[in-house]
């Protein structure tokens, strides 16, 4: 029997979605007994907003924009520690044991810490991307935000907390907090393939690649997710 995870009563969930569907219901079930869970929808077509108010999470309305959306969620948050996760990103029993572990360290506030990514899907394909992102973390110090983020609400505060953009919102924020600020937990973020399958493991690599390589030469993210949207 999998032994119950220590106390997240000082724990705030953050999850943004836009059209989250079956993916949401499923990342919220999964979720043990924390503070608040805060669900920042963008203009949901599909009952996104109602999915969450019935699973109990306290539910706010913002533009579309997952930048806007995790703003307007730190800002709602109460809690000490932040948990910023997708909607379509389910965490493993071991990663919230990690979780609570590395809450209570000393000087756990210091630094943020990312999980494993994972991806639920049995393709060979799956399992290099898999090593190629935990060679990004490795090297690059690089994680995205289908790794979560774990963040006390000070660090947050102290790096200015995520940006309102549209796109690469995530890179942003890890490039302040630095590699020094910066940990991999055990445990796995468990996420899904869908955007692998629909576009194609090769296309949607690249494009996320090409993305990042926007980024870094300075390409207003306005214009880096159109690109991604084509």
């Amino acid at each position: 029997m999998t032994p119950p995870v220590p106390s997240l009563d000082d724990l705030d969930v953050v999850i943004p979605v836009l059209n989250g569907g079956d993916r949401l219901v499923q990342t919220l079930k999964a979720l043990p007994a924390v503070h608040q869970v805060i669900v920042v929808d963008g203009g949901s077509t599909d009952g996104s907003e109602v999915v969450a108010a019935g699973e109990g999470a306290h539910v706010l309305l913002s533009a579309p924009g997952r930048g806007a959306q995790l703003v307007l969620g730190a800002q709602a948050s109460r809690a000490q520690w932040l948990l910023f996760l997708h909607a379509d990103t389910v965490l493993d029993d071991a990663a919230w044991a990690a979780t609570a572990s590395f809450i209570d360290r000393p000087k756990a506030a210091d630094c943020a810490a990312v999980f494993r990514l994972t991806l639920d899907d049995p393709a060979w394909q799956a399992r290099v991307l898999e090593l190629c992102v935990r060679l990004r973390v490795a090297f690059l110090a690089l994680p995205y935000g289908d790794q979560g983020l774990l963040i006390h609400r000070d660090l947050y505060a102290e790096v200015g907390g995520f940006a309102a953009l549209p796109l690469m919102e995530d890179v942003d924020l890890v490039l302040r907090l630095g590699r020094r600020r910066l940990c991999l937990l055990d445990g796995a973020a468990l996420t899904s393939a869908e955007r692998w399958r629909r576009r194609g493991w090769m296309r949607q690599t690249a494009r996320n690649l090409g993305c990042l390589t926007l980024y870094f030469i300075g390409v207003a993210p306005d214009r880096i997710a159109e690109f991604y949207a084509r």
